[in-house]
């Protein structure tokens, strides 16, 4: 059997009872660590930490492991249990859905345990849920590479009066371009975008089409490192986003639209006091 388990947003110790019971049931662990991470994740015993309390041994499976040798996984989960965990929800990351339906074409049997993830816990910035339109992701830019296919989502989502979720690019174990062209993968430092970079961009997009979405007076929501002690969340135009320090990441951006009253209540606890 295939167990996808989701781990939840802190640390190693936000796995639920009943997945940390199947963990223990496994006769492999692996985790997932490109889509997103705990916040022990930048720490070098991060690991150990983890298999400490989970009392298994763990894989980590890399961008490459899962999208290109999962079969490896899954002939596994043929004739013993094995575990795939996953930071978040097992289902926040269409990789997650491919690898289900990869092991039920083979005729394994999946059992997912589900986890807090960044599309529920973002309610913590007082912005109800059902107010949300569809979520986007923001890419890193590069010289060569200013992708805005985005953009039409989050002007549908103000036309309609309702919030985007900006999910940030993560970057880790990325083989670089340069590398690729001389046929040997040699792999880039991981970097993770921060508010700062998302807001650039964002603008340079509008800049570029025009299409009075939002601008620089915009209210945004600021969250650094969600579901965790320190987590931090600011709430302020655009313009002033760009002078806070969200400290290290995990960050996300919420471009609010319209607010009932009891949203506007919570967003004051958060929002820049001049």
């Amino acid at each position: 059997m295939l167990y996808i388990i989701g781990l939840g947003l802190g640390d190693e110790r936000d796995i639920t009872v009943r997945g940390l019971d199947a963990v223990r049931s496994c006769h492999k662990v692996y985790v997932e660590a490109y889509t997103s991470l705990l916040s022990f994740g930048l720490a070098s015993d991060g690991l150990s930490r983890m298999e400490k309390l989970y009392g298994r041994d763990i894989v980590v499976a890399d961008r490459e492991m899962v999208e290109e040798r999962a079969d490896e996984i899954l002939s596994e989960a043929v004739d013993s249990d094995v575990a795939f965990l996953v930071v978040g929800d097992p289902f926040g990351a269409t990789t997650h859905t491919d690898l289900v339906v990869r092991a039920k074409k083979m005729g394994l049997k999946v059992r997912t345990i589900h986890n807090a993830s960044v599309m529920n816990a973002i309610g913590a910035c007082g912005l109800q849920l059902y107010h949300y339109g569809e979520a986007i992701s923001i890419p890193f830019f590069t010289d060569t590479w200013r992708p805005d296919s985005f953009y039409p989502k989050i002007q549908k989502n103000r036309q309609l009066g309702l919030h985007t979720l900006c999910l940030l690019d993560i970057r880790v174990k990325e083989p670089s371009l340069e590398s690729l062209c001389r046929g040997r993968k040699c792999y880039e430092p991981p970097k993770y975008m921060t508010i700062h970079i998302a807001i650039n961009q964002l603008l340079e997009v509008e800049e570029t089409n025009g299409g009075s979405a939002y601008n620089a007076e915009t209210k945004c929501v600021g969250i650094a490192r969600l579901g965790n002690d320190d987590q931090m969340i600011v709430a302020g135009s655009m313009q002033e986003l760009l002078d806070i320090d969200f400290g290290p990441p995990l960050h996300c951006l919420v471009i609010v639209g319209e607010t009932h009253p009891v949203e506007e209540e919570m967003l004051e606890f958060y929002s820049i006091k001049s």
